[in-house]
């Protein structure tokens, strides 16, 4: 699958070579990973397939990958805005692939524009270089953001979203399945504690340089600032990201990690009843294993 980025981006404008390239590679993925009885789940796109806001607990010791805690680890859960850590590890392979730089603009297009907030709100023809997208959506978590990187990857959110899902097998998230590169309400959009456990652990050890991005409690872009949507950054010892996440079907979701002594856990709380009662949980358990 790593052979997509490079066909992608190897002639410009990339946006029509996108709809090529994304063509054969989706021919040469009709396989049982992308079907429901490869993801050994019985019906993706039941609304039922997920519990709404259920409860699931996780933490790993990042290092060893070794579980320290569970709580329905496996449980099926909408996984909202922990979406993004996707979209942007895609994005940052792009990058590291050297198809595309950090100071590439990206088009919005008008159904990237639509997309309903959290958004920076742009208007359809302008845009957005890969690292203001990649900041925006550590930051500030921008559903509008997300759309204008899968569509520039990829010509469409839905051939993004297909390469995810592809990407996930292939780290490990047995039980994850992407529809959409926001985490917009989807009932087909699908994961599991354990799963974005395993995406985290991914994202930081492989995009080391761009870690920083969600640490940032603030950005400012076009003259706004907008306010990171992780409130332990700057208020929890050791916590320097990663990424939370709302719809109504699932609950308030957190995946943490934090760092003392030398020693990283990555710690998700999935299903909160509220941002604060999450935040707390999450803080009680970054205290209890570090």
């Amino acid at each position: 699958m790593r052979l997509w980025f490079q066909a992608l981006f190897s002639a410009r404008p990339f946006r029509l070579l996108a709809c090529l390239a994304f063509a054969a590679t989706l021919a040469g993925c009709q396989t049982a990973e992308l079907s429901p009885a490869g993801l050994g789940i019985a019906t993706l796109s039941d609304a039922s397939s997920a519990e709404v806001r259920g409860h699931s607990v996780l933490v790993m010791d990042y290092q060893s990958g070794r579980i320290l805690e569970a709580e329905n680890a496996d449980a099926l859960r909408y996984p909202a805005s922990l979406t993004k850590m996707m979209t942007l590890y895609l994005l940052f392979e792009a990058v590291e692939a050297g198809k595309i730089s950090l100071d590439t603009p990206l088009t919005v297009s008008a159904t990237a524009a639509a997309e309903p907030p959290s958004k920076l709100g742009f208007k359809p023809g302008e845009t957005i270089t890969v690292r203001d997208a990649a900041q925006a959506l550590a930051t500030k978590s921008a559903n509008d953001v997300a759309v204008v990187i899968a569509e520039n990857l990829a010509g469409t959110e839905e051939r993004f979203a297909a390469v995810m899902t592809a990407r996930a097998r292939q780290l490990g998230m047995r039980n994850t399945r992407f529809v959409n590169a926001s985490g917009l309400p989807d009932p087909r959009q699908i994961s599991t504690a354990r799963d974005m456990a395993i995406l985290a652990r991914a994202l930081i050890s492989r995009n080391q340089r761009y870690m920083p991005m969600f640490r940032v409690t603030q950005f400012v872009f076009k003259g706004r600032t907008y306010r990171a949507t992780n409130k332990l950054l700057g208020k929890v010892e050791g916590v320097d990201g990663l990424k939370t996440g709302y719809i109504r079907d699932s609950g308030f979701h957190l995946v943490a990690t934090a760092m003392r002594n030398g020693r990283r856990i990555i710690v998700v709380v999935m299903g909160g009843r509220t941002g604060s009662e999450r935040n707390a949980e999450v803080t009680a358990l970054i205290d209890k294993y570090l």
